[in-house]
Formats: C-alpha cells, sequence, structure tokens
C-alpha cells in the first residue's frame, strides 16, 4: 500500500511540474498562440528558438519556432566556419506560457580576439578570428557528394557541450572542440555534436 502511494505520488509530482507552452513548429509564424502543449517533461522550460545562417558575412536564412526545451539547452549557441556561420538563440522561462515572445535576434558579432584554423578547400592553415561568444575552436569531417571535407573554425561552449540536446538532434556528425588559439590544428579532445548549416531545425529542442 506504501509503494503505490509513493508511485501515485511520484506521477503526480512530476505532472504538476510541467508546463505548458506555446508551440509553433519552424516555417509556421504567426501560429504559435493557437497551439497550447504541456511539455512532456518534467523539469523542461518553455522557449523560443530563433536560428540565423549567415555566409560570406551576410544574413541568408532565418527561422524561429516554440515550444519546450531543458534547461542546459537555453541560451545562445555559434558555429562559425569562417564561409558560413550559424547562431541559434535559444530563450527560455519557466511560467505557465510565457514564451510568447519571440526569441532575440543574435548579438551583435565583433572579434574576441580568440583565433583558430579554418579550412579554404583543404588547405586548414587559414587563420579565422572568432567573434562574439565563441570561445573554443572546431574541426570536423563531413561527407559531400562521396567525398570527405575537413571544416574548422570557432565555436561557443554551448555548441560544443556533448550533454546538449540541442548538439544530438543536430546532424549525427562528430566535431572535436578546444580551448588555446590555433588548438584545432590536429584531432583535440570532448567530441560532441555539430551544429551544422543546414537543415537549420534539425538541431531545435521542441520536443
Amino acid at each position: 500500500m506504501h509503494l503505490l502511494t509513493l508511485i501515485c505520488g511520484i506521477v503526480l509530482l512530476s505532472k504538476a511540474h510541467t508546463l505548458k507552452c506555446y508551440e509553433c513548429p519552424p516555417g509556421l509564424p504567426g501560429t504559435c498562440r493557437d497551439n497550447v502543449i504541456e511539455c512532456p517533461l518534467s523539469g523542461q522550460q518553455c522557449t523560443a528558438v530563433r536560428v540565423t545562417s549567415y555566409a560570406g558575412g551576410s544574413k541568408v536564412a532565418e527561422d524561429t519556432a516554440k515550444g519546450c526545451a531543458l534547461a542546459h539547452d537555453c541560451g545562445e549557441a555559434s558555429v562559425n566556419f569562417g564561409i558560413s556561420k550559424t547562431v541559434v538563440n535559444s530563450k527560455c522561462c519557466t511560467s505557465e506560457l510565457c514564451n510568447d515572445q519571440p526569441a532575440p535576434v543574435p548579438s551583435k558579432s565583433i572579434a574576441n580576439g580568440k583565433k583558430c584554423f579554418q579550412c579554404n578547400g583543404k588547405d586548414c592553415t587559414a587563420t579565422l578570428n572568432c567573434e562574439g561568444i565563441e570561445d573554443h575552436c572546431i574541426s570536423t569531417t563531413v561527407t559531400a557528394g562521396g567525398e570527405s571535407i575537413t571544416l574548422k573554425g570557432c565555436a561557443s561552449k554551448l555548441a560544443c557541450a556533448p550533454e546538449s540536446t540541442m548538439m544530438r538532434k543536430a546532424t549525427a556528425v562528430e566535431i572535436s572542440c578546444c580551448q588555446g588559439n590555433f588548438c584545432n590544428s590536429a584531432s583535440s579532445t570532448s567530441a560532441g555534436l555539430l551544429l551544422l548549416v543546414a537543415p537549420l531545425f534539425s538541431l531545435v529542442v521542441l520536443s
């Protein structure tokens, strides 16, 4: 009897700590307030997400979404390969239906003094000046058209965090992150998942 009471208490407690949030799938702006969901997990927060993609320093794509997320997925993440850059801004809150506003635009990117190697074709000796919150160097190899391509650049702490659900929902490409100028000259430790440019919303944590 005591065991049954304990189990019921745990279930009810978990239920009591789930939030109701606005949900808006990517690509459907303007419909968020009409769709309310209950977060499936205790401890999840309401979130609004903005994903912005840049090429050659110019913004080329932007999309927004809303839903539920874990606390360690909240914040701003950036991955910069020089020729392309993706910034994910996830704003979270902890009260009912608090994600009624869109996520803020990315913070202004200015050089922060950190330097990492960048690849131009097969030459990975070029210097990339990291910007804003990018405090790690990143390395990865992807396959495109049957050919392996090495990418190197700058990334933020959240983009490199292996525990981040945001990263696990990215494409299943392993990366190496490290700290220290030009530390991505060879394979480094702290493997995680890569925040690639497209498709942008394969990495959003709205579950």
